[in-house]
């Protein structure tokens, strides 16, 4: 028998599926969340979840929120499920399913009155951001971008904003007007030192529209610094038809992610937060130690096995993991020329986190797919690996690896693999990538040229001539043969 996922059918769920242990009507909103995904859910969703399961944060239950048309698909979606959804947890050997119940309501994405008037409601105090790595309006240095369209737009028109950062502006001057404390902005999303970034979007938004209310926000409003950590591939018909046949649930949406979790926050919290701590949660003076050694061990690393994979037409990450060669890029590339550039975590063996993120990318049930991890590179390249560039740049050290890295997301963004098989557009710059790709075919310091993305790293003459070697031999030779050249 199939149990169609509702509020009414949790009693019905099969045996050995957890669920709520909490009456969900007894939640109170506390928290507003913007990007309502997998990851969010298999995340902060999950752990509030759980504390709810323990008799905690009853009133700390979450309201999304978006700006995307597209949200809205998710949001209809979840409405007929009254907010539940089915969340896997993946290991090599097993699974374990429990049903989350923590959010209480999601608001129509693009229903811009709605949301301001939600976020100026006094319960909430904690608002929080999934918006990817390309959402907070960055330049290649990661500055605040003033001249970014969508900026601009809401810089224009305060009351009729358009993004995220608009509407936050929008609720946190309700309520400075009103007299209400404003509630503390927690990003969730993998970018280095992500609550700073946060807070230079907002003051420079603000900062467009009124700088004395931009001194306010600096002066007022808490932006503390996060690293989040759990792989969670994207939901599609197969994992809806497998939790079916294996569980007996159909869930519109449900999330598979990995057994893996970390969570590593600032507490900077003048409102209060849930008690994260009981849960696994670390709370840390500086967040920055852990957050560069996951930027560069796991999501460089990510990067690394990616592209090469991509190009030899290799689908999903662990059976990438089973390839030689690329197992050994990331072997190699990573002992010389990443984790030597990492700095010092309290309480963490770099070799042994290091083996733990070869075991989560090796493992079979995840289901990861490597066009995932090539998405977006023109957003995750400058935060995830041209940073290490830039140290090695810098430290006159080996940059070889890295160089074959940039490599082969340049020929992978030529748009076709090495057995001559198309690759579907994967970033939302696609059309530049592949004609500037294309041109670096020929010259490749046209590829370097890209400012938005390197900088002014493509003048450095070390580095150039590493990225046109291996560019050159991916071009003449193709992905096995240059790998073997690397490892030799």
């Amino acid at each position: 028998m199939t149990v169609k996922l509702s509020e009414n059918t949790l009693s019905q769920i099969p045996d050995g599926i957890a669920r709520p242990a909490y009456e969900r009507s007894g939640v109170n909103a506390g928290i507003f969340h913007f990007g309502v995904g997998n990851f969010h859910r298999a995340h902060m969703a999950t752990y509030i979840d759980e504390l709810m399961n323990q008799g905690h944060a009853l009133d700390w239950g979450i309201v999304g929120g978006g700006v995307r048309p597209e949200e809205r698909t998710g949001r209809n979606l979840l409405a007929g499920q009254q907010w539940l959804c089915t969340l896997v947890e993946q290991s090599a050997t097993a699974s374990r399913t429990r049903i989350i119940g923590s959010m209480v309501d999601f608001l129509t994405p693009g229903d811009t009155q709605a949301i301001i008037e939600r976020l100026s409601d006094p319960e909430i105090r904690i608002v929080s951001l999934t918006i990817t790595e390309g959402g907070y309006f960055l330049d290649a240095e990661d500055r605040f971008d003033a001249t970014h369209p969508e900026m601009a737009g809401d810089a224009k028109s305060p009351e009729a904003p358009r993004t995220v950062f608009g509407l936050i502006l929008a609720a946190l001057r309700a309520r400075r007007d009103a007299g209400l404390a404003p509630f503390t902005i927690m990003s969730c999303d993998n970018i280095p030192h992500n609550g700073d970034v946060v807070r230079g979007t907002l003051t420079g938004l603000a900062s467009l529209q009124d700088p004395a209310f931009a001194r306010w926000i600096a002066e007022n409003v808490a932006f503390p610094n996060g690293m989040v950590d759990r792989i969670t591939p994207a939901t599609t018909d197969h994992e809806r038809a497998l939790l079916v046949d294996r569980f007996g649930i159909e869930d519109h949406w449900p999330v598979f992610c990995e057994d893996f979790r970390q969570w590593v926050l600032e507490d900077r919290f003048p409102l209060g937060r849930p008690p994260l701590e009981q849960v696994g949660v670390q709370f840390v003076d500086d967040v920055a130690p852990f957050e560069t050694m996951k930027l560069r061990i796991l999501n460089a690393g990510h990067a690394i096995i990616a592209y090469a994979a991509g190009l030899l037409g290799i689908e999903y990450v662990h059976e990438a993991m089973a390839d030689t060669q690329i197992a050994g890029f990331l072997e190699q590339l990573e002992q010389s020329e990443i984790m030597p550039r990492v700095p010092a975590v309290p309480g963490i063996d770099l070799d042994t986190y290091f083996s733990e993120i070869k075991r989560r990318f090796a493992n079979p049930n995840i289901g990861d797919t490597i066009r995932r991890l090539c998405l977006d590179g023109s957003n995750r390249q400058p935060k995830f690996v041209v940073p290490i560039i830039r140290d090695a740049v810098a430290d006159g050290g080996s940059l070889e690896g890295l160089a074959l890295e940039s490599a082969l997301w340049c020929r992978y963004c030529a748009g076709e693999t090495d057995a001559g098989d198309a690759i579907k557009p994967n970033d939302p710059h696609w059309d530049t990538l592949r004609s500037v790709a294309l041109a670096a075919k020929s010259d490749p310091a046209q590829w370097l040229a890209q400012s938005n993305i390197y900088g002014d790293l493509g003048a450095n003459e070390r580095f150039a001539k590493a990225f046109t070697g291996w560019l050159n031999q991916l071009w003449r030779r193709g992905t096995a043969a240059t790998l073997a050249a690397y490892l030799r």
